[in-house]
């Protein structure tokens, strides 16, 4: 059987900060839990690596807020963020954004070679597909697969999803590739490889992964090793 290989976003495919998803999550949270925020609550929360659903957790308890009141709305929320997102994006520019290195030429080698991708991010579904258009890879990743932030608050519930929607994947047959350690470790936990692409602003997690790389494409490699 091939592998499962399953991408993260921010990080991993796409390099560049996007406070426009700042502004939706902030936004949604003040009108869904009618709770008030401070203007730039994300990075204020232990966020790296998580769901959204948990980084609006986080941030609600940051603002007082008890877990049975959060629990009470919070996959309504995460809907609500998704599609915000997706409006605000609609009508800024993406110019300066920066994808993964060599992102689409090693999509096109894992494709070509019977290797299966797809997501497996702490977005919304709405909102990762809608990056994957501005960066030109939305066509490495079909619809009805990957795992997304909507689909459970611990990232371990991502990965049982992709897996899932893959028919029941093996995990001795998945991988992941990320970012942080919190990837890698959630990976681990789930039974599956990790690959992290080397970053400055997350060095712990090469020393936890099973490879790391400078770029996507030296990923493949590995990835494509690993498939035999």
């Amino acid at each position: 059987m091939p592998l499962l290989v399953l991408f993260d976003i921010d990080g991993t495919l796409l390099l560049t900060g996007d406070p426009i998803a700042g502004r939706a999550l902030r936004e949604t949270l003040q009108e869904q839990f009618d709770a008030e925020l401070p203007e730039n609550p994300v990075p204020r929360v232990d966020h790296a690596g998580q769901t959204s659903q948990r980084i609006a957790r986080l941030v609600l308890r940051g603002a007082g807020l008890a877990d049975e009141r959060i629990d009470e709305g919070l996959r309504a929320w995460c809907s609500e963020f998704g599609a915000r997102y997706v409006e605000l994006l609609a009508q800024a520019s993406t110019d300066d954004w920066v994808a993964g290195p060599k992102a689409a030429q090693a999509l096109a080698r894992l494709t070509e070679a019977g290797i299966r991708i797809a997501l497996l991010t702490g977005n919304p579904e709405p909102m990762a597909r809608a990056r994957m258009e501005r960066l030109g890879l939305a066509r490495f990743f079909p619809p009805g697969q990957g795992g997304f932030g909507c689909d459970g608050e611990g990232r371990r519930d991502l990965i049982e999803r992709a897996r899932k929607r893959a028919g029941g994947w093996p995990a001795e047959d998945t991988a992941a590739v990320g970012d942080t350690a919190r990837d890698v470790e959630s990976a681990h936990a789930s039974g599956i490889r990790a690959i992290v692409l080397r970053s400055t602003v997350h060095p712990e997690a090469e020393l936890q992964a099973d490879a790391a790389f400078d770029d996507l494409d030296e990923v493949a490699t590995q990835l494509l090793a690993w498939a035999g």
